[in-house]
């Protein structure tokens, strides 16, 4: 038996879950009042602040004048904050969040005090592989954590090894983060419960005290917690959980567990989060890459004041990525409330990003477009803009002379409005003009006569000016003259879309005009039901599903299957009815070509199903009432890709059920592998169970998963799982509340059962964008890092801003990083140069090169502290260890 026992009073706060932030923020208010109050009246007292800040920041943003009091306990170690901003769910999030998270969470609470430099992470649903390289390469040695670890862990301590090496020290909290409670919960017997736990637990402590986590969520301490424990008598100590890690626990540590944790043994790790509600998801996705791109072309093309803006939508997104907000395990309201908070975020970023893209578009004249690059490599890409030109014939001229084949995909009408005015009534028309716009155009020249008041619009005038009172006075004088009824045109000249494959450099822009002629292409092609572009063919099947071949002859049939069974869980987990109805044939099919190349092909492919409409009275079946929907599938091949894209489309009738796209393999397989937070995962077809949760084998995927020949692409993190000889991607799991109290895969509630009817997505359009890459070489011969990244990162367009005989700029550039096997998480402009942060993705080492206007490179930690520095003229050659993540500092 231990010789003592060391207590760590805290509290685990959700900042958001059952209820919204700003009910849950009052009950922080009040609960972190007795924290204060208690370590006034208890020097002994020490309080671990659940691992965030934001708690302690929403804490004073109310009580602004504690502010002393929070940074005289934090100096002084009675108080831990940090490090993180926020408790974050993992595997929802990118890489770079967790970074910016760790950034603002150890800027925040040094600022008030102190950060605690302990990677505490207590209710995560798992742990990603490479967080023990993101907290080492942040200066932090050890970790604390609850679920996720594998039955191998035998003691209260583990080495928590990331895929290149990197290991921290990791606490194991495996009766989770409250287990402390049920010590005290008689005060006037801790001693003999204190014995009692310690006799259960002992095979974990070794000689090591017992740790008792005395905190639970959304509350405080009992302020005579200290009085009971120094009434015990039996040396207990209390401290945070950093002084219970570097200083109580003397151990050895001996178990290593490597990559990530995902097992049930000691905890659910409720892996339903991961499809539930996929619009947060989608949400998360495309405000990450919002405010990527808009660091991107800052760094490339400037701007003063930005900063601010750019921290607004970061923290944004941090605070989104909550494990109890992304993951949509809350209320509708909260829910809305992330949702709102994610569109906020993309738009503060969309306005850095376009004020960037006004900046370079200023060189390029009217009438022309910038197509801007935010990938540090080169690449071609479709990209869709307009042109005032009728021909039958269409090219892009590019600013370097080059000619492009041009594509029509869409024309726009040239009549905008044919009506009758009375006499006496044409102001009424003139009040529709503001300056020069008149429904969205320019006006180039108006035709005035009697009884007849034409105006012609153009996006680009070829007129110079446009002097609106002398309208007003031609009108009215004309007016004058006639006073029979005026017929009022409206003509716009004649607008044409185009699609263009567009050559931009690393990190850069082409400027293209569209003009007419033909230029010779042997691109994209469209024969029937049947797409090609000389790397990967695409054939609609008779029932919907496609056929992909690959350019290595790799052949996936039956892609596209939709499955659509039933769902009696929860937010949480996905419960399957004991008698499942699986709806898995459409009953109508139809085949429609969109696009015949050459830039780019599209079929749209019309599904009809009958899906039951909810569960039935008896959960375990699904009612027999049906509802009918067509599920649109959209099919783009662009000129040069190896993958297939793949919209589907639906507006979802029905409750209480799951539906997947499944992608047979052309044979059985024993592994997949899954992109997500800086490495590639290899998983097998099982999951470890144990405790009181069914270990299904879903996992997340964030950019892309493998299985056999067939990669995935993602627009958003996914659920998938290997089935039999399939690989099932999740496209919807609608369920109706936060947690049920009976579930079928798992013994107890997560939550309390409270309802959810936003979640169950009724009359909803549901959209699920990914692509196919046939390959029977693997994830990596198959180049599915850079795939990725080019399906996810479309090209900005911008029209020109100069004049319109300003001729075209050549195009330009900004970073370039070349070398396989490599990603690119951040280019962004830092005080004194430009940020770079690579990742090896690889088990071996490779190779990197960097140039771009700098003259030395710095490697910093991730909290940017140099680490050493090279001079480099421009270039820079780096060799990356399996899976490093390295960042850089790039100065004139």
């Amino acid at each position: 038996m231990q010789n003592y026992a060391v207590f760590v009073p805290h509290f685990h706060w959700d900042r958001e879950w059952y209820e919204p932030f700003q009910v849950f923020r009052h009950r922080l208010v009040e609960a972190f009042d007795v924290v204060l109050a208690t370590a006034k009246e208890d020097p002994s007292f020490r309080f671990t602040v659940d691992g965030q800040t934001a708690a302690i920041l929403d804490y004073l943003e109310i009580r602004p004048e504690r502010a002393d009091e929070v940074r005289a306990l934090a100096e002084s170690g009675r108080l831990a904050l940090g490090p993180w901003y926020i408790l974050l769910d993992e595997f929802l999030c990118s890489g770079e969040t967790i970074v910016r998270n760790l950034q603002f969470g150890w800027s925040d609470a040094n600022a008030l005090g102190r950060a605690m430099p302990l990677g505490y992470l207590p209710d995560m649903f798992g742990h990603v592989a490479q967080m023990p390289q993101i907290l080492r390469r942040a200066g932090i040695t050890d970790a604390a954590l609850w679920r996720g670890v594998p039955g191998s862990v035998a003691g209260h301590a583990f080495w928590w090894e990331a895929p290149d090496g990197s290991a921290v020290r990791t606490e194991f909290l495996f009766d989770g983060y409250d287990n402390g409670l049920d010590v005290i919960l008689v005060p006037a017997v801790i001693d003999r419960a204190l014995d009692d736990y310690s006799r259960m637990t002992a095979e974990r402590w070794g000689n090591d005290p017992v740790l008792a986590m005395v905190g639970t969520d959304h509350a405080a301490p009992d302020p005579r917690l200290g009085q009971w424990l120094r009434a015990a008598d039996r040396g207990i100590q209390i401290a945070t959980i950093e002084e219970y890690v570097t200083a109580h626990a003397r151990d050895e540590v001996r178990e290593t567990v490597r990559g990530e944790l995902r097992s049930h043994v000691r905890g659910n790790i409720l892996p339903g989060v991961l499809s539930v509600r996929a619009e947060l998801k989608r949400a998360m996705a495309t405000a990450e890459r919002t405010v990527d791109h808009a660091e991107r072309f800052t760094a490339t093309w400037g701007g003063d004041g930005e900063a601010p803006f750019l921290e607004l939508a970061w923290r944004k997104i941090v605070e989104s990525s909550a494990h109890d907000s992304v993951v949509g395990s809350g209320t509708d309201e909260t829910s809305d409330q992330v949702g709102a908070r994610l569109a906020e975020a993309e738009h503060a970023a969309r306005g850095v990003r376009d004020a960037a893209l006004d900046r370079r578009a200023a060189a390029v004249p009217s009438g022309a477009y910038l197509v801007a690059n935010p990938l540090p490599y080169d690449r071609t890409t479709v990209v869709e803009v307009a042109a005032e030109l009728a021909a039958d014939t269409y090219a892009a001229r590019t600013g370097d002379g080059v000619l492009l084949p041009a594509q029509p995909v869409a024309t726009a009408p040239t009549v905008l409005g044919d009506e009758t005015v009375p006499a006496g009534e044409l102001d009424r028309v003139l009040r529709r003009i503001h300056r020069r716009e008149l429904f969205g155009k320019l006006i180039d020249h108006y035709v005035l006569e009697p009884g007849l008041l034409e105006f012609h619009l153009a996006d680009v005038p070829t007129r110079p000016e446009f002097d609106l009172i002398a309208l007003r006075s031609a009108v009215a004088a004309a007016e004058a003259e006639h006073d029979g009824p005026w017929r009022v045109r409206t003509l716009a000249a004649p607008v044409v879309t185009v699609a263009v494959a567009v050559p931009t450099p690393a990190s850069g822009s082409t400027a293209i005009r569209i003009e007419s002629g033909a230029v010779p292409d042997t691109g994209v092609t469209v024969d029937g039901h049947t797409l090609a572009n000389g790397r990967v063919t695409v054939t609609v099947e008779a029932e919907g599903t496609l056929e992909l071949v690959g350019e290595d002859g790799t052949r996936l049939a039956g892609v596209g299957r939709l499955v659509d069974g039933g769902d009696r869980g929860d937010s949480y987990n996905y419960g399957p009815p004991r008698h499942d109805l699986l709806v898995e044939k459409p009953t109508r099919v139809t085949v429609e070509v969109l696009e015949p190349g050459p830039v780019r092909g599209a079929v749209r492919v019309l599904r009809d199903y009958d899906w039951p409409a909810a569960l039935a009275d008896d959960v375990d079946h699904r009612s027999p009432t049906t509802r009918p929907v067509t599920v649109e599938t959209l099919v783009h091949l662009h000129a040069g890709e190896p993958f297939a894209r793949v919209t589907t489309r639906f507006v979802n009738p029905s409750a209480d059920h799951r539906l997947r796209f499944h992608v047979p393999l052309p044979e059985p397989v024993t592994s997949s592998a899954a992109e997500g937070q800086f490495s590639v995962t290899e998983r097998g077809l099982t999951s470890e169970g144990g405790w009181g949760e069914f270990p299904l084998p879903t996992f997340p995927a964030s950019s892309f998963v493998t299985a056999g020949a067939a990669t995935v692409l993602l627009e958003h993190t996914a659920e998938y799982e290997v089935v039999g000889t399939e690989l099932a991607v999740t496209l919807l799991r609608a369920i109706g509340a936060i947690s049920v109290n009976l579930h079928p895969l798992r013994d107890e509630p997560a939550a309390l059962h409270l309802p959810a009817p936003g979640a169950q997505s009724l009359g909803r359009e549901v959209v699920a964008r990914l692509a196919i890459l046939p390959s029977a070489r693997g994830w990596r011969a198959a180049g599915a890092v850079r795939a990725a990244e080019l399906f996810r990162n479309d090209a900005s367009v911008r029209r020109g801003a100069a004049t319109a005989d300003t001729p075209l700029p050549p195009s330009d550039s900004g970073i370039r990083v070349t070398g396989s096997d490599i990603a690119v998480s951040t280019v962004r402009p830092v005080a004194g140069g430009t940020e770079v942060r690579v990742v090896a993705m690889a088990p071996e080492p490779v190779r990197a090169a960097l140039q771009g206007p700098f003259g030395a490179v710095e490697t910093t930690t991730l909290l940017g502290d140099p680490l050493d520095r090279t001079e480099a003229a421009g270039e820079l050659t780096l060799e990356l260890a399996p899976w490093e993540i390295r960042t850089l500092r790039l100065t004139r």
